[in-house]
């Protein structure tokens, strides 16, 4: 199947809002239909967290096979997770935020999705940030 980037996108967003149980089944039932997907957890001050983020996005998606270790399909993913990233900085800036990372990839689309917890005491403000990127197939 050709799955597009609105496609891509809703599974990145599925992933980043699973938890640890259903990540594998979902991981599985979507490499079933084409699309290859991984979720992975943060948390800590935003600002000083965004190298580590960036980071474990990077490891995550050549973990899982979503990417090569080449630095066209790192700049895709790093330049997706740092969209998603100022998406949802101006809320958490200062703040601990804690959260998931969801990756999503078919053909030439890739998408990055934050979702996370901004906690100031006991009230949390609930934010998530999409990047999306093309990059050349893998075929």
């Amino acid at each position: 199947m050709n799955w597009g980037s609105v496609d891509v996108a809703k599974v990145a967003v599925e992933m980043s809002i699973s938890n640890r149980s259903a990540e594998e089944k979902l991981i599985k039932d979507y490499r079933e239909k084409g699309i290859l997907a991984t979720g992975v957890d943060f948390g800590g001050d935003l600002i000083s967290s965004i190298p580590k983020i960036i980071e474990r996005s990077l490891v995550a998606a050549k973990r899982s096979g979503i990417i090569k270790e080449s630095h066209v399909h790192d700049g895709a993913v790093a330049g997706a997770a740092r969209e998603a990233i100022m998406q949802v900085a101006p809320k958490a800036t200062g703040l601990n935020a804690g959260g998931k990372i969801g990756i999503a990839r078919s053909g030439e689309h890739i998408s990055v999705c934050i979702f996370m917890s901004i906690g100031l005491l006991h009230l949390n403000e609930v934010v998530i940030g999409l990047g999306h990127r093309s990059l050349p197939d893998m075929k």
